[in-house]
């Protein structure tokens, strides 16, 4: 358990002799109505490695627009660590955290307040939050993100002196035992759990309960217990009291057995606590008129502009500066993601004149056969193992379109990103893809509403198709130019999304008020 904090310097608040967090901030002139302890393995700008960090970096400052003050707790990696600096501000330490010394710090990175978990055990090591440098999981991730979620369970019980949220809001599995602890220690503030991708289950031996502090009576099928062994999704989603997924469309799939990944029953018996909401994106960050990521700015009006880009993404990537689509793929190199399909149809585009570049990492024997499909077209098809934001913000305003074939995506953020810069999405029909691209068939390309390439069934066949469509509108630059800038028009800004978000949030803060 948790001792009294520590002796602090002079920039720690004290109200009354009591050490608080400091006052969430005005929001216009009415002071927030209420406060949400998010829990997340990370979040952008501090830490990424997918869209979960650019959701829950994006949510709170859309949330704070309507007087909702979130704080988030993350772990204390590295990477996190060197950002804050010497701004953290020790709150409290945990003696004892799953047998772990901890210390909590509080923090601002622009406009984001966090609380991080600085555990050097847990999470002072090299590789990223969830793999080692070559590419294998921690193997003792069951506990360090157990211990994440311990910590927050604890804050949400009130341990923090003069703080406590009004609602507590959990991301995927790393973060999903936070309500199954809350339940266990009696704390009854409400807890939201969104499912960003539930092929990620935090599957564990049972052996493990003890360990993480939970008691055996939780190795139930009506709690943590999952085919033998423990899920910690499973319990998130037992225990939480509204469940959201990041789309309505993947809502409904992850209730049949195709895309619940073994959960679907869970979810059925839990369908009416089951809500989808499309996610946005931050359209400071992600706006061509201004990202300075770019050489050249441009817009709607101005699309010739990107032409400038183009070049020199071309020669970033060491490929051939002559006339022909540019097709890019922004994503994790795996088989969820469509990009075995693409190393074998990329040669659709590549054959008709065009390039492709491919920009991400994952699973070896994918990157291998894009690498092998790359060498057959030198100076046509790059392909490079590895992420930065910068070079994705480049490979969107120099691209003409990009690739999209998921098996499966809940949401889906690329698509968003391309729309915005003007880059055409090929996109599967499924999830989310399904629902923020509207296919250019004929009817919606003479209405002109028409943004982007669908196409099912999902497989290989289906991409080379979508993938021919989208070369035969590209040899038609009026017809390209409609799709381009009736991409650039829609908006998924986090907007709507948020006040769905803070629907949820007011409706189970009032019924516990009512309650109480």
């Amino acid at each position: 358990m948790m001792n009294a904090p520590f002796t602090l310097d002079d920039r720690r608040e004290r109200r009354g002799g009591r050490d608080r967090l400091p006052e969430p901030p005005r929001i216009g002139r009415a002071m927030p109505t209420m406060k949400i302890l998010s829990v997340t393995s990370e979040l952008f700008p501090v830490i990424k490695t997918g869209g979960l960090a650019d959701v829950t970096g994006s949510l709170p400052k859309a949330l704070a627009t309507l007087g909702i003050a979130t704080t988030t707790l993350l772990p204390g990696y590295p990477v996190v660590l060197r950002q804050i600096g010497q701004s953290g501000v020790p709150l409290m330490t945990f003696d004892d955290l799953l047998g772990k010394r901890a210390t909590l710090l509080h923090a601002r990175v622009e406009d984001l307040d966090l609380l991080v978990l600085d555990a050097p055990a847990l999470f002072d090591r090299p590789g990223g939050p969830y793999v080692d440098e070559a590419g294998n999981d921690h193997p003792d991730n069951w506990l360090r993100f157990a211990a994440l979620s311990r910590a927050a369970a604890e804050i949400a019980a009130g341990a923090l002196p003069g703080w406590q949220p009004d609602l507590v809001h959990t991301h995927d599995w790393q973060s999903a035992l936070t309500s199954v602890y809350m339940r266990d220690m009696g704390c009854r503030v409400p807890v939201v759990l969104t499912i960003h991708n539930i092929a990620f289950q935090g599957q564990f031996g049972a052996d493990r309960l003890a360990a993480i502090g939970l008691p055996d009576r939780l190795n139930t099928t009506d709690c943590l217990e999952y085919f033998g062994d423990i899920s910690y999704l499973k319990g998130g989603l037992q225990t939480a009291d509204i469940i959201t997924t990041v789309s309505p469309t993947y809502a409904r799939e992850i209730l049949t057995p195709r895309f619940g990944m073994g959960l679907d029953g869970v979810l059925n018996e839990r369908v009416m606590a089951l809500r989808g909401i499309v996610n946005g994106i931050d359209l400071d960050i992600w706006n061509p008129a201004t990202d300075p990521h770019l050489p050249r700015n441009y817009d709607a009006t101005s699309l010739r502009r990107k032409r400038e880009n183009r070049e020199v993404l071309l020669e970033r990537f060491g490929l051939d500066q002559d006339e022909g689509p540019v097709f890019s793929a922004v994503t994790r190199l795996t088989w969820q993601k469509g990009m075995d399909m693409f190393a074998d149809a990329a040669d659709e585009v590549l054959r008709q004149g065009g390039k492709v570049i491919v920009f991400g990492k994952g699973d070896h024997a994918i990157e291998q056969a894009l690498r092998v499909t790359a060498a057959r077209f030198p100076g046509r098809m790059a392909v490079h193992i590895g992420y930065d934001e910068p070079t994705a913000h480049l490979i969107h305003g120099g691209s003409d379109a990009i690739v999209q074939p998921s098996r499966f995506e809940p949401c889906g953020l690329t698509q968003l990103y391309a729309l915005r810069y003007g880059c055409v999405p090929v996109v599967s029909r499924t999830g989310g893809l399904s629902e923020t691209i509207i296919d250019a068939n004929d009817a919606a390309m003479s209405a002109r509403v028409a943004t982007g390439f669908q196409f099912h069934p999902v497989n290989t066949d289906g991409l080379r198709l979508a993938l021919r469509r989208a070369l035969d509108t590209y040899a038609d630059p009026r017809q390209w130019a409609r799709l381009q800038n009736q991409g650039m028009k829609t908006r998924f800004s986090w907007e709507r999304s948020a006040e769905k978000y803070a629907a949820i949030y007011t409706n189970l803060v009032s019924r516990r008020a009512a309650a109480s």
